[in-house]
């Protein structure tokens, strides 16, 4: 044990284990508390969304000089196909008396507002948004719901607008946390007990990533209520299945390593202590390519994905910290029982030296550079049905797994009133430029409809009626015609906001963070592939095999989504989340085969490396392959389109990663090439050893003719 690393042996030593668990037991005594209070430091109002820079953020800052409160007009539709009555108007009327006195509504209820065809009436209801974003909204809306729907007498009632889009949406995000939680707890825990075949030594990678989650969301609580970080609903789901499905890859590796060790070594301290010394580095570059890769989101434009980067990068530290540190000092504590009923008995067999991976090396050994130029091709194939991806967004309507209350109430104000009706378009500038600024939106083509100008102090504010839909591609088009004529008029200084042209600015932000992050997340994996493997060829050559993954993951996907799920489309920021999480994630098997690789081509050159390493990594690749995908998969368990499509396509992604790309692509690239995938380091120089100067355990993986 003294050749060992010291922080290996500070870990697993005989007396040194306890102050560990000691350790990590005030750790989660102290976080604890502080977790519970994450989701009161949430910000889910648009500030937490929107590009930090963009024209609509600015407008809606200027707003705040008219109107302080942030709003979100709630519609109420009334509809009678036979044509409204005197009982449906004085009711309506009743309504909007009541609605004005509800906590919560702030401004003036406008309406009832009949409806040019007779057969429907509006009540436009302006709900503040404070603080609590939507958590505030759904009380709010359940309040609107209950005066509106009381004694319809046959008319129907719908709810819909900003506000009802939000209650939706935060109905669908409720219990987030605690419903991905315990999904991707049972998707781990079946697949570490298929994996391990034990009834105990599951529990230790999940107890350990338990753990790492509360601490990181303390920790993470803190930075929010005091560092100004943005926590919202998103980022704080996808912390949980970061965590533990990556935190678990990190675990199904260690203890693969260390029972290993087991075999060679009575002295389980000993075992563990060289596990962690020669599996610990894989580990560390992974998880500091992770923690880089997603910090990298940082520099996006948009304040959600910026604001994730800093997260998942806690989370993926702190379950690092938690992986190498209380889950060896767990596994030595409990010893080698935890194994039963397959103990790793000392100076028993290897088992991968002759298992299903050491299998498969040998056929790809026979003709490496047929297998990786079949396997490229047929990835190449999956990679064209990005032909099929529509990234430009989700219309409302098409934001939900299943059609929601206010989709209804769209389409049923959709029939009676402009598309636009109720979600405005705002253009605010400076007073003296008032008559010019209303002359140039009204006479924008698109703009059905548009209001005196208000003016307050040095500015003045205009609102108008889009013609098209608020979510359409045609009212994003109006909104840069309109922008262009007030951009225009001399002296205005003018800003166009609203909720259509937030829309356009998030989608322009996320294809600049497309466009941006994804070659920056690239080359930040290429550095680090090169200092850990210390070679230019196989980083360059590792990378290229990423690139085609993703590109035949995204591929199909699309063609999935299009034809098995029937979504209509993709946000403009799934292409980034997929190929942040499935590089940034992915590139951990690269790390784990590939170190090993390097490892044995010490001993016995490279080709021998590639089939050992092959044995040796496959079947914990594989495993920590399937419980990433399970844990992303459990995306899929929220009713949001967005959520169900990053899930699949990196549940898909990563198991095309681990069964095909590393296994197979990256194995016969390396037998392939030979020792010239380590240049220009000294490895290049190492030729593989003779056959018959190898231990007879590596000899049974000689392919055989």
């Amino acid at each position: 044990m003294a050749s060992t690393g010291g922080v290996a042996r500070l870990v697993c030593g005989r007396w040194t284990k306890w102050l560990v668990l000691a350790l990590w037991i005030v750790v989660l005594a102290v976080a604890g508390p502080l977790a519970g209070k994450l989701t009161g430091v949430e910000k889910n109002d648009n500030s937490a969304w929107l590009p930090g820079k963009a024209e609509s953020t600015q407008a809606a800052d200027l707003q705040k000089r008219f109107q302080p409160d942030d709003i979100a007009p709630a519609v109420i539709v009334y509809e009678r196909p036979n044509g409204i009555t005197p009982t449906d108007q004085a009711k309506a009327a009743r309504d909007a008396q009541a609605l004005a006195k509800v906590a919560g509504v702030s401004g003036q209820v406008i309406g009832p507002v009949p409806a040019q065809d007779g057969k429907a009436l509006q009540i436009i209801v302006p709900i503040k948004v404070d603080a609590a974003g939507w958590q505030k909204i759904v009380d709010v809306v359940a309040d609107v719901k209950a005066i509106t729907e009381a004694n319809p007498n046959g008319v129907a009632v719908y709810l819909t607008g900003p506000a009802g889009n939000a209650a939706d949406s935060a109905k669908a995000f409720e219990g987030i946390d605690s419903t991905l939680l315990y999904t991707t707890l049972a998707i781990v825990a079946i697949i570490l007990l298929v994996t391990y075949r034990s009834p105990v030594l599951w529990m230790l990678p999940i107890v350990t990533a338990g753990v790492a989650l509360t601490t990181a969301q303390g920790v993470i609580y803190l930075l929010a209520k005091h560092s100004g970080l943005v926590v919202n609903a998103q980022s704080a789901g996808i912390l949980t299945v970061l965590v533990f499905g990556a935190g678990t890859d990190y675990a199904l590796l260690l203890v693969a390593r260390y029972r290993e060790e087991l075999r060679r070594h009575a002295d389980r301290h000993e075992a563990m202590a060289l596990a962690l010394h020669r599996a610990g580095p894989a580990i560390i570059a992974s998880a500091a390519t992770v923690a880089i890769g997603m910090s990298c989101l940082t520099l996006a434009e948009m304040n959600a994905t910026s604001g994730l980067g800093p997260v998942a990068a806690l989370g993926i530290t702190v379950g690092l910290l938690a992986m190498i540190t209380l889950l060896p000092a767990l596994l030595v504590i409990c010893g080698r029982w935890l194994f039963w009923p397959a103990r790793p008995t000392y100076g028993s067999a290897e088992p991968t030296a002759t298992g299903l991976w050491a299998r498969l090396g040998t056929r790809i050994a026979l003709r490496p550079r047929l297998v990786w130029i079949v396997t490229a091709v047929a990835l190449g194939a999956m990679a064209l049905g990005l032909f099929q991806l529509d990234a430009k967004g989700l219309a409302t309507a098409d934001t939900f797994v299943s059609k929601q209350p206010s989709v209804t109430g769209e389409e049923a104000l959709a029939r009676h009133y402009p598309a636009g009706q109720g979600q405005p378009v705002v253009v605010i500038g400076k007073a003296p430029a008032a008559g010019p600024l209303r002359q140039a939106v009204a006479g924008t083509d698109g703009v059905s409809e548009v209001t005196e100008p208000v003016i307050k102090g040095d500015l003045v504010v205009i609102e108008g009626t889009l013609r098209d839909a608020p979510d359409s591609g045609r009212a994003r088009t109006t909104i840069d015609r309109l922008r262009a004529a007030v951009h225009a008029v001399p002296g205005a200084d003018a800003k166009v906001g609203g909720i259509t042209a937030m829309t356009l600015d998030m989608n322009r932000a996320n294809d600049h963070d497309n466009r941006v992050i994804i070659p920056l997340v690239l080359l930040v994996v290429l550095v680090i592939l090169g200092i850990l493997l210390r070679s230019v060829v196989a980083p360059v050559i590792l990378i290229a095999t990423v690139v085609l993954s993703f590109a035949a993951a995204l591929g199909v996907s699309a063609l999935v989504f299009r034809h098995v799920f029937g979504f209509a489309g993709e946000d403009t920021s799934f292409p980034l989340y997929v190929f942040v999480f499935l590089v940034a994630l992915g590139i951990d098997y690269n790390i784990f085969l590939m170190t090993r690789v390097r490892e044995e081509t010490h001993e016995a050159g490279t080709r021998r490396g590639a089939l050992i390493g092959l044995a040796a990594t496959g079947g914990v690749i594989t495993s920590a392959g399937v419980v990433l995908a399970g844990t992303f998969a459990a995306l899929a368990s929220l009713p949001l389109v967005a959520f169900a499509e990053i899930g699949f396509a990196v549940a898909f992604g990563v198991l095309l990663d681990t069964l095909i790309v590393r296994s197979i692509l990256v194995t016969s690239l390396t037998l392939d090439i030979g020792r010239w995938m380590w240049w220009p380091s000294k490895l290049a120089a190492v030729h593989d050893r003779p056959a018959d100067q190898e231990p007879e355990a590596e000899r049974d993986l000689e392919p055989v003719s």
